[in-house]
């Protein structure tokens, strides 16, 4: 009886995985041709090895020049953080359950991220 159902829905899984290869094939060229033409002022012509080096560079060296800002943010969100745990006998029952929320969200974005690295397992790594 389990061997059945299961058929069954491979089935349906085989032909909905046939449907969307179709609908790609007839749908994909011209999607492609659409987000093209929508970004065409990104597009760098001619797309030559040194124009990809130069763009490169000026992403490396821009977000090298970001850092200065970043870590003034970072020092400030941490005075911050510093002045909630000062102040914590004022801190609303509402923010610590947001403050709580947020940690459990970190926690499980960590646990996901540790489940694909490890190729989608549970138990561990493939050795």
């Amino acid at each position: 009886m389990v061997q059945i159902l299961m058929a069954s829905k491979l089935l349906q899984l085989q032909s909905k995985a046939f449907e969307a290869s179709k609908f790609v094939a007839k749908n994909g060229s011209s999607y492609y041709k659409q987000l093209l033409e929508q970004n065409k002022q990104y597009i760098q012509e001619p797309p030559t090895v040194e124009k990809c080096n130069e763009l490169s560079k000026q992403l490396f060296y821009t977000r090298l020049a970001s850092i200065p800002g970043r870590t003034e943010s970072f020092w400030k969100e941490l005075d911050y953080v510093k002045n909630l745990w000062k102040n914590r006998q004022e801190l609303k029952v509402e923010n610590a359950g947001i403050a709580a929320l947020f940690g459990l969200e970190c926690f499980a974005w960590f646990c996901a991220g540790e489940i694909v690295g490890r190729g989608f397992t549970f138990t561990g790594y493939y050795v």
